[in-house]
């Protein structure tokens, strides 16, 4: 097992996670993570610590990979995450097993479901099941951790929206706070995923951002009737680049359906190689996060 770095506790029990939080005088705030992380994470943690203590978790949730994804090879870099999260200010990590976690076989679970109106576009439709996997481990997350706030990254703004109505529907006592779209200096989302690339692809993959921006800016100016134009467009922009686009989408910011001209995103994913892109922007000035 790689050394674990002596200043950041890794409880990887539930009794551990209870006794650790019951030793916090104060509030906790969360951040949950599938490990492999970048600087977008740890922006994540860093807006996290201040007053609360801050405990983020570290766990690759089979439940939201389908037939086919990359769970089984998705990065699981532990040693180099620990000394992250220790840089910045993080007080534990929550890294439980998947037995701890879902110790139930899948049959005999209790199941949470997101709307289809949220679930079933933009990557949901793309990847059945998913957001139910995200939603039933980010409510056991939540219910484990028990924090004041939770914060999230705006590039995975879908399961964003999703989490959001979970918390509200279920009354579930944590705030969501969600944080800019973290950038390399070429434009190009940070992901875990993003290492998936060759180094000509990687040459490629910013200019689903610029795309995505370009779409942006003329929509400012124009009726969400004539979004139709630009969405294919855009298709056939990343097809030239050299992507296989999976959907160019303009959805409201707040409820994700069709733009209403005042509080719209561009929504895209992509694949390059044997990597999958993810990018949103702002079309008009939201009101929401």
């Amino acid at each position: 097992m790689p050394t674990r770095p002596e200043a950041i506790p890794v409880l990887d029990t539930l009794d551990a996670l209870e006794a650790w939080r019951n030793d916090q005088p104060g509030p906790v705030n969360f951040v949950p993570t599938m490990g492999n992380l970048h600087a977008g994470h740890l922006a994540l943690v860093e807006h996290a610590a201040g007053e609360a203590a801050v405990i983020a978790s570290i766990f690759v949730n089979p439940a939201q990979f389908g037939p086919g994804e990359d769970y089984e090879r998705y990065p699981r870099t532990l040693a180099e995450d620990l000394q992250a999260l220790a840089s910045v200010g993080c007080d534990a990590v929550w890294a439980p097993d998947v037995a701890t976690m879902y110790p139930l076989p899948e049959q005999s679970r209790y199941s949470v479901l997101p709307p289809a109106a949220l679930a079933e576009c933009l990557c949901g439709a793309h990847r059945p099941g998913h957001f139910d996997g995200v939603c039933n481990v980010v409510m056991r997350l939540f219910w484990q951790v028990r924090p004041q706030r939770a914060v999230f990254g705006e590039k995975d703004y879908q399961q964003l929206v999703i989490l959001r109505r979970m918390v509200e529907e279920f009354s579930i006592p944590v705030t969501i706070d969600a944080l800019p779209t973290v950038r390399e200096a070429d434009g190009l989302a940070m992901s875990s995923r993003n290492r998936y690339l060759t180094e000509s692809e990687r040459a490629i993959a910013p200019g689903l951002y610029r795309v995505l921006g370009t779409l942006a800016e003329a929509a400012r100016e124009r009726d969400p009737g004539t979004f139709e134009a630009l969405r294919l467009s855009g298709m056939e922009r990343l097809d030239a680049l050299g992507f296989k686009p999976e959907y160019v989408e303009f959805r409201n910011a707040e409820n994700l359906g069709p733009p209403d001209g005042k509080n719209d995103r561009i929504f895209a994913a992509a694949r390059l190689g044997s990597a999958r892109l993810i990018d949103n922007v702002a079309v008009t000035r939201q009101s929401c996060l």
